[in-house]
């Protein structure tokens, strides 16, 4: 299987999941925020970030002005994510908290048309 089409299943189910997973159980959303002030649980969540980004840039770190460059992108932003997140913890967690619950919930229906977009291509279910 080609390493973009495989990433497209990945992040467009990834996106899916967590959609639903947050929509049907809102209350997750406040449940991570408050479990990221927790020290263990914040270097769990930034090793697994940097692990899954890493993997994504090192095998997908395309640049070119069509649908790959989201996948490079998601690959940078986890990377990112867990570097920032594991070496300015408190900063990080001060700007997450400051998040409301709504706007996160907002950002997640954008996430799931992504992920609609994205299994969309994987899959070739309507051709446009």
């Amino acid at each position: 299987m080609d390493i973009s089409l495989f990433l497209f299943k990945f992040w467009g189910w990834y996106c899916v999941i967590f959609f639903f997973v947050l929509s049907f159980n809102p209350k997750r959303i406040r449940q991570i925020i408050d479990d990221l002030q927790d020290q263990k649980f914040t270097i769990l969540i930034s090793f697994i970030a940097i692990i899954i980004g890493l993997i994504n840039v090192l095998l997908h770190n395309v640049w070119e002005a069509n649908i790959s460059l989201l996948i490079t992108l998601f690959g940078w932003a986890a990377l990112l994510k867990g570097i920032l997140l594991f070496t300015f913890p408190k900063l990080i967690v001060k700007w997450i908290t400051l998040f409301n619950i709504k706007f996160v919930q907002v950002l997640y229906i954008l996430l799931l048309f992504i992920g609609i977009f994205l299994l969309n291509k994987a899959y070739g279910i309507v051709l446009y």
